[in-house]
């Protein structure tokens, strides 16, 4: 069972900012939207739980240098993302 994305309009306008910066990381980052939606716990992912302030959110590495942090509810299959960038980058 797919599970089902909500982006934000928030969302969205860090995204775009987040291209405009980086625009070679675009397919990387549809072919982990595209994984994330079909299995999040695809090993290519790194799922994981984050620690300090972002204890309720997880991450995802879109690649080695930059990941999506994502709200991630089970039990309504939902996923929603909060933010994009580097993994150093706080939310």
């Amino acid at each position: 069972m797919p599970y089902k994305l909500i982006i934000t309009d928030e969302y969205f306008k860090k995204l775009k900012k987040f291209f405009k910066k980086h625009p070679n990381v675009f397919a990387r980052y549809e072919k982990t939207i595209h994984i994330l939606e079909v299995n999040p716990h695809h090993p290519s992912l790194r799922l994981h739980k984050l620690k300090g302030k972002l204890t309720d959110f997880h991450s995802v590495s879109i690649n080695m240098e930059y990941r999506v942090i994502i709200d991630f509810i089970v039990k309504n299959d939902e996923i929603i993302p909060i933010d994009i960038g580097t993994h150093e980058d706080v939310y």
